[in-house]
């Protein structure tokens, strides 16, 4: 297994200037960098607290590749429902020399509502948007001289520059939450794949899902799997979740938050099931997540077991870990990363400088 960290913001101006969050992160990320992580992650979201000073993630790993020798730098994920293609692939090419061939590309469909009510599109369109941005991408990034006449977007006759520093292209992710097509569809494409562990019997169906569907379409291997954990390490157990209980309930509450629309009657047939999911959340705690194995928080030894207990057939090749979540301070979301490279990596996997 690697770790890597990722990044989610869940601030507001109010609480944290964008200044002061942005020379953190990458203060985080140069550190994890010097210890071993395996990469560097961050989403995109857009106009609120949660998620809202990510708007473009290759923008910060951009930032994030000079900063950096080894990590790989992974968009956690772009968005094509809100993006033209022929820009995504150029901006993917520039960040792919500017670091040396360290870009991995995760897409995403997005899930909250508010971002598709601001941007004026429907929810309802979010699977077709998403594989024909996707599909639309590959090609550009593969191929020269691109005609593509899609439903949102076509191409004429367009060869994007840079050129990818990859050949043929960066790997690519698909992120979802809970929809088993989208998992089929991600392994059938031969893409590596993201997740997050909300429920770990169904998360262990879809993920044997994916890796049966690209045995299934003859790609070679079983691909790989991240799933993203909080992650927060002291010396004691009992401090560690006495310091970040509030942040990491603060953050669960975020995003109810932005996603109350799907408990508040809003519905589509892309997102099945997400009044389900986001009603859970709401009873969501630390404590809760603990349990889980969703969130890694205690001592070395207590994070080594947690690990270890993972469910029989929970296979993932990679953790990205969040290190620095809500308004967790600066100083120990360091601390706590420092102290898991030397305590608990080394159990799962070598150092890697």
């Amino acid at each position: 297994m690697q770790f890597g960290v990722q990044f989610f913001p869940d601030v507001s101006p109010q609480q944290k200037s964008p200044l002061e969050y942005f020379k953190e992160c990458l203060d985080v990320a140069e550190t994890a960098d010097r210890l071993g992580f395996s990469h560097i992650r961050t989403v995109e979201h857009h106009f609120r607290s949660y998620g809202g000073y990510s708007p473009s993630p290759l923008v910060f790993l951009s930032a994030a590749s000079q900063r950096t020798k080894r990590a790989r730098l992974i968009t956690g994920a772009v968005l094509p429902v809100f993006n033209n293609p022929l820009r995504v692939a150029g901006e993917i090419g520039m960040l792919d020399a500017i670091s040396d061939g360290r870009l991995d590309v995760g897409f995403a469909r997005a899930f909250l509502p508010h971002e598709f009510r601001r941007f004026g599109i429907s929810p309802n369109e979010s699977v077709a948007r998403f594989r024909e941005g996707i599909e639309q991408i590959d090609l550009l990034l593969t191929q020269e001289d691109v005609t593509h006449k899609g439903r949102f977007h076509s191409i004429e006759r367009t060869t994007t520059l840079p050129r990818p520093t990859q050949k043929p292209r960066p790997p690519f992710y698909v992120a979802a939450l809970n929809t088993p097509d989208t998992f089929e569809f991600a392994g059938r494409m031969g893409y590596n794949m993201m997740a997050i562990p909300l429920a770990s019997e169904k998360l262990r169906e879809l993920i044997a899902t994916y890796r049966q569907a690209r045995r299934d379409a003859g790609h070679p291997g079983d691909g790989k799997v991240m799933l993203a954990f909080h992650m927060f390490c002291h010396e004691d157990g009992q401090k560690a979740r006495a310091m970040a209980r509030e942040p990491l309930n603060n953050y669960l509450r975020s995003i109810v938050d932005a996603a109350s629309d799907w408990i508040e009657g809003l519905s589509s047939a892309d997102y099945p099931g997400y009044d389900r999911i986001i009603g859970q959340l709401k009873s969501a705690t630390m404590e809760k997540m603990i349990d889980s194995k969703a969130a890694w928080i205690g001592s070395p030894v207590e994070i080594i077991e947690m690990i270890r207990e993972l469910p029989q057939g929970f296979s993932f090749e990679e953790a990205s870990l969040q290190v620095n979540f809500n308004l967790l301070p600066h100083a120990e979301a360091m601390r706590s990363m420092h102290l898991f490279a030397s305590e608990v990596m080394p159990h799962f996997t070598p150092r890697q400088r």
